[in-house]
């Protein structure tokens, strides 16, 4: 079982400078405390029997020490030592391994793309078996249905879905007429069961309103269907459950702060003749794509600033309770190391090897980690940062959190009991966690404006 590593991590095994880099070798004990093989090009053309001797790197905190040197290797251009480790790696952590295995293997293939963008690195891919790539897992494109079924596998959005839909309910409960921004990475998966709860309201369901920020270039999961076919099937869906609906897909994007979408929001105001609206904005899992650089440092906040001044009944943000925004490479790779296991922990524990479901979940979180580690600038879009942040931003732009309601503790709790022994969560004053194993995954909070 994989474990987090803790500040005092186990020394990484020694690197030797030899005064030049041609000369750099990484120490490879026989045995914990043999001697130490001296190799200077471990690489193919390595007896393939030497393996055996690496059996005292296959623990995490080694691992994550190996991938921390590689890192580093790779950062300051220095090719023979970025070698030498990427050999060790490869032969200890099989893409199908362990939990622990696969998502060093998974980091590991981040890195090497990294480092194949420089000519100086242009052996790394055949020494990291970079045709295994888990590429194809993670453009598999859903059906709608399909992909509702896939994000059913774990709790990791059921929960934050749950956990919304609940307040979103609380917030307009009695009001006529009801518009939804829907700002989520999975294509309106939380609507249908939405629709079904307005649907049976004791006073009537009310008028639907779903607005859509389509984002063309969006991460994985991804659909096999327009965003319009997809807001056509919910329309059908609505009507199927006499609930009256409209949907509206804004094309934007993250980059500008979904400035697009703000615009069509306020001008869409200005036409709202019947009193009884009550906007609800539904925030899963995107807000972290807003990008926040030297040039625009408060682009989060100038989001949630324009969200306030749309006076909405309800705000729902749910959000990975981890901070992957450093600029600092090395910092990103050990957080990614102690937070991202838990993919790999929880397939594990559902998804049987071999199994489709597991290829595809695993490469959407490969995509994930080679974002976060290949990438820089703007085109390092996964930048999650912990609740503590979110929190004050909220409430520096003039909204108040809410606590959730025992209905929805009780909602959450029972989608929990459906899924594998080892998911739970954490009630707070304001906002639910998901933990996996004792361990802070994902939050949902809910705000209203002060």
């Amino acid at each position: 079982m994989m474990q987090y590593t803790e500040a005092a991590t186990p020394a990484a095994p020694p690197l030797h400078h030899g005064g030049g880099r041609s000369s750099l070798s990484l120490d490879l004990p026989t045995k914990p405390n043999g001697p130490l093989l001296h190799r200077g090009r471990p690489w193919p053309g390595f007896p393939s029997s030497s393996a055996k001797s690496l059996g005292s790197f296959n623990t995490a905190s080694c691992m994550e020490q190996l991938l921390v040197h590689c890192a580093i290797a790779i950062h300051s251009n220095d090719a023979t030592l970025a070698q030498q480790i990427l050999w060790v790696l490869h032969n200890i952590a099989p893409p199908d391994g362990d939990p622990t295995q696969r998502l060093t293997s998974a980091i590991l293939r981040a890195l090497t793309s990294r480092a194949s963008r420089s000519g100086a690195f242009s052996s790394l891919a055949a020494v990291a078996g970079a045709g295994d790539s888990g590429g194809a897992a993670h453009s598999h494109r859903f059906s709608p249905l399909s992909l509702a079924a896939f994000l059913d596998l774990t709790p990791w959005h059921r929960f934050g879905y749950s956990a919304a839909n609940a307040a979103i309910l609380d917030a307009v409960e009695g009001l006529p007429v009801v518009h939804i921004v829907d700002l989520s990475t999975t294509h309106c998966m939380q609507m249908p069961t939405l629709i079904d709860a307005l649907a049976g309201r004791p006073e009537g369901p009310p008028f639907l309103k779903l607005t859509v920020a389509d984002w063309a270039a969006a991460p994985p999961p991804t659909v096999d269907v327009p965003c319009e076919e997809l807001g056509r099937k919910l329309v059908n869906f609505a009507r199927s459950r006499h609930v009256v609906m409209e949907f509206k897909a804004v094309p934007c994007e993250p980059s500008d702060g979904f400035a697009t979408l703000i615009d069509h929001l306020r001008v869409q105001q200005q036409l709202v003749l019947c009193d009884g609206e009550a906007l609800v904005v539904n925030c899963q899992m995107k807000l972290h794509y807003i990008p926040e650089t030297a040039e625009s440092p408060a682009r989060r906040a100038e989001f949630l600033k324009a969200v306030r001044g749309l006076n909405p009944a309800a705000v729902t943000l749910v959000e990975e309770d981890v901070d992957l925004s450093s600029g600092d490479l090395v910092a990103r790779l050990r957080t990614a190391f102690n937070y991202l296991w838990v993919h790999y922990d929880a397939a594990e524990a559902v998804l049987p090897r071999g199994s489709d479901q597991r290829w595809w979940y695993e490469g959407e979180v490969m995509w994930k980690i080679e974002n976060l580690l290949a990438c820089e600038g703007l085109q390092r879009v996964e930048r999650p940062e912990e609740r503590s942040r979110w929190m004050k931003r909220m409430k520096a732009v003039g909204f108040q959190g809410v606590p959730f309601g025992e209905e929805a503790v009780a909602e959450v709790k029972s989608m929990l009991d459906e899924h594998a022994a080892g998911w739970g969560m954490k009630k707070e004053e304001e906002g639910i966690l998901l933990t996996w194993k004792g361990h802070n995954v994902v939050f949902a909070t809910v705000w209203v404006p002060c």
